[in-house]
């Protein structure tokens, strides 16, 4: 990972996001509506938490198949993703509530979806946003060596094949997270004193590391052995749940930014880059089933990245209409608005990109 942070364009000839962000302000101010969570969003967090939840307390309290055991595991794994796509990333970027104290209640549910407040806010909001599909920079680009994501990357054999072993590494995620994946982003994060709003003592947040791990595996491990279920049975519960929501959180993050139309953009040699950074999202996006209600109720609005990207403070509840400015500022200023009309088109033209960048180079 590159610690040399490139730096943004400040020469907005278009008065791109100057005009756009004027006419989403006025939006709000127009219509007195508040820019983060309402009604909507809280009874999708109790809908949420029930589909998380509620199979958890059924295997905990019932006697049943085999079968039926592992498909609740399934449906905590849908649940799973549903909760941090809807509660936890709003909740993380200060979107959720106009309250300080709710925001980080919600945001504090990653806890009990194996992952961590501190590394998801400097992953998430402080690298991948900032730095949006850099390479050595956007850490969401960074697969090993296992998979290529940039032309920049270096090639391996092994490439030529993951456009088919690729689906089932990313059903990992949410499962490295618990193992190893926490551990080591926070050795590396506090090493470079990164951090998103208050730094606090390295002890601080080890020791809430630990403690939330702690927490984590007993309550979905250890009370479920205690309560008379099967040890093995519990270790294949915990991975179905895992592969499960892992794959879905991978997939939705591919379509937004590992697609053939997004681009890879590459600070010159004083480590600048083209563009402001707001056009620097809409070169880097890309959104999906805009129109599709399912998508987009449970995706959190992540289907609409491009959005999310440039008003990352503004709850996922309010950009359907967002899109409308967006997409219309975009195309006045004659800039790229990259959509997907279907999900089946993105995730073709996601997996058609993987095969493209496991071509050996010189043969590409």
């Amino acid at each position: 990972m590159n610690t040399n942070a490139p730096v943004f364009s400040k020469n907005d000839n278009l008065k791109f996001f100057r005009t756009l962000n004027k006419k989403v302000n006025d939006y709000f101010k127009e219509n007195n509506i508040d820019k983060t969570g309402n009604w909507k969003l809280h009874l999708k967090t109790v809908v949420m938490f029930t589909i998380f939840l509620t199979p958890y307390f059924f295997f905990l309290t019932m006697q049943m198949p085999f079968w039926t055991y592992l498909l609740l595991n399934i449906v905590i794994g849908i649940g799973m993703a549903g909760v941090g796509m809807n509660v936890m990333h709003d909740g993380n970027h200060g979107a959720y509530s106009n309250k300080s104290w709710v925001n980080k209640i919600m945001g504090g549910s990653i806890y009990i979806l194996a992952g961590n407040v501190y590394n998801w806010q400097v992953q998430h909001n402080v690298l991948h946003h900032t730095y949006t599909n850099i390479l050595g920079h956007d850490e969401d680009l960074e697969a090993g060596k296992i998979l290529r994501f940039t032309k920049e990357a270096k090639w391996h054999k092994h490439h030529k094949f993951q456009q088919y072993y690729s689906i089932f590494l990313y059903g990992l995620l949410t499962f490295n997270w618990a193992i190893t994946t926490d551990f080591l982003q926070m050795k590396r994060y506090l090493k470079r004193n990164l951090s998103y709003g208050e730094f606090k003592k390295p002890i601080v947040r080890w020791t809430t590391l630990v403690i939330t791990k702690i927490i984590y595996f007993s309550i979905w491990l250890v009370i479920p052995m205690v309560l008379g279920i099967t040890w093995w049975k519990v270790l294949l519960g915990f991975l179905v749940m895992h592969y499960t929501a892992g794959v879905i959180l991978s997939v939705v993050f591919q379509l937004a930014h590992v697609v053939t139309e997004t681009e890879n953009p590459i600070p010159n040699e004083q480590g600048e880059i083209e563009n402001t950074w707001a056009i620097h999202q809409l070169y880097t996006t890309a959104n999906f089933a805009p129109k599709n209600w399912l998508v987009n109720y449970y995706t959190g609005g992540l289907n609409h990245q491009i959005e999310h990207h440039i008003f990352p403070n503004i709850s996922h509840i309010h950009y359907n209409k967002i899109a409308e400015f967006v997409k219309e500022t975009a195309k006045e200023c004659n800039l790229p608005y990259y959509e997907f009309k279907t999900t089946r088109a993105a995730i073709l033209s996601h997996f058609s990109h993987l095969r493209d960048l496991g071509k050996q180079p010189q043969l590409s």
